[in-house]
């Protein structure tokens, strides 16, 4: 019912910035009340599962965000385009993986939790040289 399509990510520095983008449409034929409570980003390193990076909920704009990337990452959206961004700024080595980003379905989830989330994009990878 919903696709998420990523751009975004590459090969930088350590201490530089990205941006991750994320586009998250109805498929044809999806009704419009077709939404989703919450979006978010997650990443994943081989051999572990996918760490909470950031997350919103959709209709009032909270923001949420793991341990590691407060203070450095920024999850924003772009309610009339549907469309999700994360700005990563001083990135560091560790912050190397592979960057998801997610969707819900439409009714109320624990935004860290990688198993609340319905649609996923497909991948991105970052890599932060030292």
């Amino acid at each position: 019912q919903v696709d998420l399509v990523q751009s975004g990510g590459g090969l930088v520095q350590a201490g530089a910035s990205l941006r991750l983008s994320c586009t998250i449409s109805r498929r044809p034929g999806t009704s419009y009340e077709v939404g989703w409570y919450a979006a978010g980003w997650f990443r994943q390193v081989p051999g572990k599962g996918r760490e909470f990076v950031a997350g919103v909920i959709w209709s009032r704009g909270s923001k949420y965000y793991g341990d590691s990337v407060k203070g450095r990452f920024t999850i924003d959206k772009d309610n009339d385009k549907n469309e999700l961004y994360l700005h990563m700024t001083d990135l560091k080595p560790e912050d190397t993986a592979v960057y998801y980003c997610a969707a819900s379905g439409p009714s109320p989830v624990v935004v860290p939790t990688p198993t609340a989330y319905r649609y996923w994009g497909q991948g991105t990878q970052v890599t932060v040289s030292s």
